[in-house]
C-alpha cells in the first residue's frame, strides 16, 4: 500500500501558518479572465489553506525552505480547534466549488473539477459522525496505525532535512513541538471516547505494546535522538544536539505518549472486542461512507462481499492449476500454499544480515523492471526509489509494505517499506510481486508521474484516491505477469496470484467485520486458510481494516475497473489499440475517483 494517509491527514489537519506570497508564487498560474481563471484560482486558494500552509506537508513535498523555511519548526497543529476551523474553511470552499460553471471549463479543468467535487461531496459526509477527523474514514485519531506518536518520529528521520546548524535547530523545535502534538490528540482521543468511538481491545492493546516500545527505549538509544546526532555529525554541524534531544524526549515527549497512553489504558476495561465499525453510533453509515470514500464507487458492502467471494474462487482456481504443476496436489490451495511458504529453499533467515540480502534482491528486482518499461510506457518518471526497511520501533503494528513519495523539487526519492519484522512472512516467492507493487510499474511509478506532470495545479499534484492507486498498483502486478517476468519463475507467478487472492480475500474480510458482524477471529481465519499466510502477518492486516473501514476494499475495486477498461478499449479499437497510449492516456490524469477514470478512459476509446 502507498502512504497516502500521511498525505491525505495533512490536507485535513490544515496548518500553522499563513499563506504567503511565496505560496501563491508556486501556485499554478491561471489564464487571465473567465470561469477557468476562477476555478485555477480557487483550486490555488484551496492548495494555500489546506495543502500549503500545512508544515509537514510543506517538508514532505521538499517546499520549506526559503521563504517558507519557517515551516521546518513546526509540526501540524492537531488540536480539535484546529480541525474544527478547517472544517469551517472546506466547507466555504465547496460551497465555491459547486458555484463554478464546470460546462465552461476546459476538458482537463472538468476531470480536476470532477474529481475536487467527489473528493470534497464525500470527504464532507464525514462530518455527520461524531467521531474521525471527516477528511479520512477513520472513527479513532490515534491507533496502531495513525497518531502522533507513530508517524512523527519516522517523519522527522526520514524527511526533516539537516544540511546546517538551523536545520538542526529547526529539528529540536519540531520535537518540542511533537509533545503538543500528542497532548492535542489526546484530548480528541476522549472527545471520541465520549461519543462510543472507544477502539477494539485488541487495537487498544497493539497501541499500547507500539507506544512502550518508545518509552521503554532509552532516549540516547531512540530513533529520534540517534538521527539528529548521526546526520549532524555527517555533515560536520558542531553541537550538544544528542544530549538536548535526549533532554526533549524525557522532560517532554515521552511524558506526553504516556499520557497518551494512559487515557487508553483507562478505557481498555471496558473495551470490546467487536472491531466492525457497526457498534459505533450510525456504524452502518459510517461503512457505508467508507466504502465510497475509499472505492469511489456506489457498491453496496453486500455487492463488495459478493465480489470478493468470487474472485477469491476464480484466482483460487487458478492458483490450484500452477501447485498442481509443481507436484503439489495434496490439501486446499491455502494449505498448499501455506506449505510452500515454510519451504526452507524460499525463507529467509530471520537475521540482520538476511534482511540485507533481501533488500539487495529487492533493488536488483526493480532495476530490472525499471529496463522493461520503455517498452509499455511514454512517460516514464523522473524520480528514482529507494527500498527501505519499516522503522523497527512501529514495525510491530505497522503493514507489510507501504509506498512513500518523493519530494516535488526532487531533493528526496520516492521509496517503498518492507516490514522485516519476521523474515517468515516473506518467501522468496512472493517479494518480486509487492516491489512491482509498491515501486515499478506501481505506486512509485504512477505517483511520481502525477508529481512530475507539467502545467498541472499543485492540488492536483498531491490530491489522491485508493482505488485509483491501489487499483493501479495490482493492475501492474498483471502487468508484470504480462511482461513475461514469471517466464522461468512458476513459485513467482504463484506468488502473484496470492496477491490477487489477498486482495480479493480483503473484499470478503472487510465487508465481513464491518458489515456481517464477523468477528476479529473469524476474519484471521478465513484469511490463514484461503491464503495459507502466516498467522502473525494476517492479524495485523485484519486489525488494519477495523481501523480504516473500506481501505481494504479499494484495492480489488480499483484493479477490476482497470482491467475492465483495458479489456473494453482494446474491443473498440482493435488492431489500433497502442498499450503505451491506453497507459500514457491513463495516468496522465492524475489521481482520480474510479467514475472519472472511466469516462476519461472511455472518451480515448469512443465505441
Amino acid at each position: 500500500m502507498m502512504d497516502r494517509r500521511r498525505l491525505l491527514m495533512s490536507v485535513a489537519a490544515g496548518g500553522a501558518l499563513a499563506a504567503s506570497g511565496a505560496v501563491r508564487a508556486l501556485a499554478q498560474t491561471a489564464p487571465a479572465g473567465g470561469v477557468s481563471a476562477q476555478f485555477r484560482a480557487l483550486m490555488d486558494k484551496i492548495a494555500q489553506d489546506l495543502v500549503l500552509s500545512n508544515p509537514e506537508t510543506l517538508t514532505m513535498l521538499g517546499m520549506d525552505r526559503g521563504p517558507m523555511a519557517a515551516a521546518r519548526c513546526k509540526l501540524n497543529d492537531r488540536s480539535q480547534a484546529k480541525v474544527d476551523a478547517d472544517k469551517v474553511k472546506f466547507v466555504e470552499a465547496m460551497k465555491a466549488t459547486k458555484a463554478i460553471d464546470r460546462a465552461q471549463l476546459t476538458g482537463v479543468e472538468q476531470t480536476y473539477y470532477d474529481s475536487l467535487e467527489f473528493f470534497g461531496d464525500t470527504a464532507m459526509e464525514g462530518y455527520a459522525f461524531p467521531y474521525g477527523g471527516g477528511f479520512f474514514p477513520s472513527p479513532y485519531t490515534v491507533s496502531q496505525l495513525g497518531g502522533a506518536y507513530q508517524q512523527i518520529p519516522d517523519f522527522l528521520d526520514s524527511q526533516h532535512r539537516i544540511e546546517a546548524a538551523d536545520d538542526a535547530e529547526a529539528y529540536l523545535s519540531r520535537l518540542s513541538d511533537f509533545a503538543k502534538g500528542l497532548d492535542d490528540e489526546r484530548a480528541r482521543m476522549r472527545a471520541e471516547f465520549a461519543a462510543g468511538a472507544v477502539p477494539p481491545d485488541f487495537v487498544i492493546d497493539r497501541t499500547l505494546t507500539q507506544m512502550a516500545a518508545i518509552t521503554g527505549t532509552a532516549p540516547a538509544d531512540s530513533v529520534m535522538s540517534q538521527s539528529l546526532a548521526r546526520r549532524t555529525a555527517e555533515k560536520g554541524i558542531a553541537g550538544d544536539w544528542a544530549a538536548r534531544a535526549q533532554a526533549i524526549l524525557t522532560k517532554e515527549v515521552y511524558p506526553a505518549i504516556q499520557r497518551q497512553a494512559d487515557a487508553f489504558t483507562a478505557v481498555r476495561p471496558g473495551a470490546s472486542h467487536d472491531g466492525g465499525v457497526w457498534r459505533l453510533p450510525d456504524g452502518d453509515a459510517y461503512y457505508r461512507y467508507g466504502l465510497k470514500y475509499y472505492t469511489t464507487s456506489s457498491m453496496t458492502p453486500d455487492e463488495v462481499h459478493q465480489m470478493g467471494l468470487e474472485q477469491v474462487a476464480d484466482i483460487s482456481a487458478r492458483a490450484d492449476a500452477l501447485l498442481k504443476a509443481q507436484g503439489m496436489t495434496q490439501g486446499t490451495v491455502g494449505q498448499r500454499i501455506a506449505a510452500l511458504g515454510k519451504d526452507p529453499r524460499f525463507v529467509y533467515p530471520n537475521t540482520d544480515e538476511a534482511k540485507d540480502e533481501l533488500l539487495q534482491a529487492l533493488n536488483a528486482q526493480m532495476v530490472a523492471m525499471q529496463a522493461r518499461l520503455p517498452e509499455y510506457f511514454g512517460r516514464l518518471p523522473k524520480s528514482p526509489c529507494e527500498i527501505r526497511r519499516v522503522p523497527k520501533a512501529i514495525e510491530a503494528g505497522a503493514p507489510g509494505g507501504y509506498y512513500q513519495q518523493p519530494a516535488l523539487d526532487g531533493s528526496r526519492p520516492g521509496a517503498y517499506y518492507i516490514n522485516l519484522r519476521d523474515t517468515a512472512e516473506w518467501p522468496k516467492w512472493t517479494l518480486p510481486t509487492l516491489t512491482y507493487h509498491e515501486a515499478v510499474p506501481g505506486h512509485h511509478f504512477q505517483i511520481a508521474l502525477q508529481m512530475e506532470r507539467p502545467d498541472t495545479p499543485i492540488l492536483m499534484k498531491v490530491l489522491g484516491f485508493s482505488a485509483y492507486s491501489e487499483g493501479w498498483g495490482l493492475y501492474a502486478e498483471q502487468l508484470a505477469d504480462e511482461m513475461g517476468v514469471y517466464e522461468n519463475d512458476p513459485f513467482g507467478r504463484i506468488g502473484y496470484l496470492q496477491s490477487l487472492m489477498f486482495r480479493a480475500a480483503r473484499l470478503v474480510v472487510d465487508s465481513g467485520l464491518h458489515h456481517k458482524r464477523w468477528s476479529r477471529e473469524q476474519g484471521i481465519r478465513y484469511m490463514v486458510d484461503t491464503l495459507g499466510d502466516q498467522e502473525s502477518s494476517i492479524a495485523t492486516e485484519v486489525e488494519r481494516y477495523c481501523v480504516w473501514p473500506g481501505q481494504a476494499s479499494s484495492y480489488k475495486v480499483g484493479h477490476t475497473t482497470w482491467a475492465r477498461l483495458r479489456e473494453d478499449a482494446k474491443r473498440r479499437l482493435g488492431p489500433r489499440f497502442d498499450i503505451k497510449g491506453f497507459h500514457d492516456a491513463g495516468l496522465n490524469l492524475g489521481g482520480v475517483p474510479l467514475t472519472v477514470l472511466e469516462r476519461t478512459m472511455n472518451a480515448w476509446t469512443p465505441a
